[in-house]
């Protein structure tokens, strides 16, 4: 939206509130949790001091984990139970591979986690599978791929796309007579 006093290209002010629904570009402020479906709690960010802070499509959240907060807006809270393949993707059997144990410096164990170069020099985890004289077996899949996840959300504060959030505090500064 443009207006004389707000040129094409700039930003506005504006002061986010309940009304405001998250999209596309919204930036939003939430405290997440991620759990398996048995309950174990993967991440939490309650425990951090300020929430997480993001903007829904800069890659930043699972795709899956996005669609879940979109239409929500502050104050609002949703618990997803999601598939894997809305979550970290379906376990993928041509990402394991098999090394020679010999090449390692040391001997892997299992549930190592090792890092490897790839050719464009990205470093890329694998966790040991198994070991045996001859060879070690690396998975490269996410720790959570194939897993069923739970992702209760909780929507603190969303500011829409283009926009910059505005907090007006007000004080209870003497006041002239």
């Amino acid at each position: 939206m443009t207006d004389s006093n707000h040129p094409a290209g700039t930003s506005q002010f504006v002061n986010p509130n309940e009304d405001t629904r998250i999209g596309e570009g919204s930036k939003v402020e939430l405290h997440f949790s991620v759990a398996l479906e048995n309950g174990i709690e993967l991440d939490n960010t309650r425990i951090r001091p300020e929430p997480v802070s993001l903007t829904i499509g800069d890659g930043n959240l699972l795709p899956g984990f996005e669609n879940a907060l979109l239409g929500l807006r502050a104050g609002d809270r949703r618990t997803v139970h999601l598939p894997p393949e809305d979550a970290f993707g379906p376990w993928n059997p041509d990402n394991v591979q098999t090394f020679d144990t010999v090449k390692f410096a040391e001997r892997p164990q299992v549930d190592q986690m090792i890092e490897f170069e790839d050719k464009s020099k990205s470093t890329l985890p694998g966790v040991v599978k198994s070991v045996n004289d001859d060879i070690t077996e690396i998975d490269f899949n996410h720790p959570l791929a194939g897993r069923n996840v739970v992702f209760e959300v909780e929507i603190i504060r969303v500011t829409p796309a283009g926009q910059s959030g505005l907090s007006i505090l007000s004080s209870n500064a003497s006041k002239p007579s």
